[in-house]
């Protein structure tokens, strides 16, 4: 169901590390809102004159903001996109937030081959991704779905591995991890309601390729 009503457009940007980048994006093709920040609490933050809104949203929302139609656009990051499964249109590459998935174990615990972990425990927030990684390996292995510092698991016992997102590799060097295993490469995409890509698509093709020529441009910050 949209909410917003047809003469808006309705955008949902995640909290934490891509919201900066991803209202500033926005805001070189003209698309911002006064008040627009991260930690407003306004739940809804409008521009009247251009009929826009923005949601702030829990990044994990955000796929399902836009599915059922309460945003027509978000940004999110593909590993969320990937594990979630959401009926929606990833209509552009933004190129900033990037990462990889992989999976990472003990050093001091480090076996000969991927297959040698096959029937173990692997802790991880993409439980979805991480099956369909091992499965095409031909592995059955245990998940467990944790949402805080997955590093912990192998650290504690809980499990003999973790499938994680990781941006430099810093923390798995401060806890004696190695990553033994790339999954999928990662970034922020943009995303669209189907229905809002039919009865809007004048305004939001035209939103599109003004972010594309922005990125393209080189004038978007990375």
């Amino acid at each position: 169901m949209d909410i917003n009503g047809k003469e808006y457009l309705t955008i949902a940007f995640p909290k934490g590390k891509l919201f900066g980048l991803s209202k500033e994006l926005f805001s070189r093709v003209g698309y911002t809102a006064d008040g627009l920040e991260e930690k407003s609490r306004k739940l809804i933050i409008a521009n009247e004159e251009k009929k826009i809104r923005f949601i702030v949203a829990k990044t994990a929302d955000v796929p399902t903001y836009v599915e059922y139609g309460a945003a027509d656009i978000g940004v999110i990051g593909k590993d969320v996109l990937a594990e979630e499964e959401k009926d929606v249109y990833e209509v552009l590459d933004l190129g900033f937030g990037k990462c990889h998935l992989m999976m990472a174990v003990d050093k001091a615990e480090k076996r000969e081959k991927l297959t040698d972990y096959a029937h173990t425990r692997v802790a991880t927030k993409f439980p979805h991704i991480a099956e369909q990684f091992f499965t095409k390996k031909g592995m059955q292995m245990e998940y467990i779905k944790l949402n805080g510092s997955i590093e912990l698991g192998p650290l504690v016992g809980l499990s003999e591995s973790i499938v994680d997102i990781v941006e430099t590799g810093t923390t798995l060097k401060e806890n004696n991890l190695e990553e033994i295993a790339h999954i999928m490469d990662a970034s922020a995409r943009l995303i669209v309601n189907r229905v809002s890509y039919k009865l809007k698509f004048d305004r939001i093709y035209r939103l599109v390729e003004d972010l594309r020529g922005t990125l393209e441009s080189g004038e978007a910050k990375r």
